[in-house]
């Protein structure tokens, strides 16, 4: 083995890891459903958040925490617009599902991110999935559409809940119609997630690489494109309201933006150190944990009901993706050792077409 191989993380720093990302990622889903059940301004609540990260971005660099680039030029700003544009769409599309959705719910309403993946990487990168990870979307996507066919919708926070809330729905149809526009969102914001997979790769290239430099630029630009649309969208009135006309209202807004503005910059690292520190199939189960710890915290915080659909969507959608996590790291694992052995990948569609055989080839060229 090289000396220069990169040790494995200890036991202590792999669950102090995964804990770290999960108390992030769990902190903003509560605070975000908490602030938008009583605001009529998800794009402004956005906007302050993006803000907040930008201000914790230049402060995290001023006292040495690490390096951020502050050169703009036109080369960054043509590279990072399609960036950009799918990051706006999407953390408005998740602010809008959150809003028309129970917590409990939030997870399903987004269940096709991983089979919406699957399908742009092949269409854009001619990443041909095998069988078994066709199956493992075809598991989530069952997973979804039980959720949206067999829940009644009809889990309207009770009156003490711990948190402020919106009032209840008037009517079953209202309630309907806000949990089929959180559907919609939803679905919208699957599309865009997988998207971002897509665009994430090509504009790297622009910052060199540097993921920190990435998550700079892509808060700081959707920050300043953010502002205009927020008024163009009519949030203009609700804005006003919320600043000089509702003191109650904003004061749960100013605590959330704090909140969520800190935990959405915590959760950039901590989703990277996830990845980097823990292994794929760690990094799955402790995203399902975290889904399964959302609807909890749903019943507790909310006072939503978890309906037999519901359940039954949700465990599913976690069995396929945890399936999808194994399937994927198996794979991973085989190229490896093939590699190791000496042999070559041999594409399927070279073996479709005859060109080559399925059987083992050497990587050493011919005579």
């Amino acid at each position: 083995m090289s000396q220069n191989a990169q040790k494995p993380a200890s036991r202590l720093v792999v669950i102090g890891t995964v804990l770290f990302y999960l108390v992030a990622a769990l902190t903003m889903v509560i605070a975000n459903k908490w602030v938008l059940s009583s605001t009529d301004a998800p794009l402004f609540f956005l906007f302050a958040q993006l803000v907040i990260a930008v201000v914790l971005f230049m402060v995290s660099h001023l006292v040495g925490l690490f390096t951020i680039p502050f050169v703009i030029d036109m080369s960054i700003i043509r590279g990072m617009v399609p960036l950009v544009c799918v990051n706006v769409l999407g953390l408005s599309f998740n602010n809008y599902c959150l809003k028309y959705v129970d917590a409990s719910f939030y997870q399903i309403a987004r269940g096709l991110v991983l089979p919406t993946t699957v399908l742009l990487s092949y269409v854009f990168l001619s990443s041909r999935p095998s069988v078994r990870v066709l199956a493992s979307c075809g598991v989530v996507t069952l997973g979804f559409f039980i959720g949206v066919l067999l829940d009644n919708y009809s889990t309207a926070p009770s009156p003490d809940s711990p948190l402020p809330l919106p009032a209840k729905p008037k009517s079953e149809a209202d309630s309907s119609l806000t949990s089929s526009l959180g559907i919609i969102f939803g679905l919208l914001s699957s599309v865009t997630t997988a998207s971002s997979a897509v665009i994430i790769k090509q504009s790297l290239d622009v910052v060199g690489g540097s993921t920190l430099a990435l998550a700079w630029y892509s808060n700081l630009f959707s920050a300043v494109v953010l502002l205009p649309l927020l008024f163009l969208a009519g949030e203009g009135p609700a804005v006003h309201q919320l600043l000089f006309a509702d003191e109650k209202g904003w004061e749960t807004f100013l605590w959330g933006t704090l909140i969520t503005g800190l935990f959405g910059f915590l959760i950039c690292i901590a989703g990277f150190l996830s990845i980097k520190v823990t292994s794929p199939i760690t990094h799955m189960v402790s995203s399902a944990v975290r889904g399964v710890v959302v609807t909890l915290l749903g019943v507790w915080f909310f006072h939503e009901v978890i309906t037999s659909g519901r359940a039954a969507s949700i465990l599913t959608i976690l069995a396929g993706s945890i399936y999808y996590t194994w399937v994927k790291n198996e794979e991973q694992n085989r190229k490896e050792a093939a590699k190791a052995k000496g042999y070559e990948h041999v594409p399927l569609d070279d073996v479709e077409s005859g060109v080559a055989s399925p059987t083992r080839h050497k990587s050493t060229p011919p005579p």
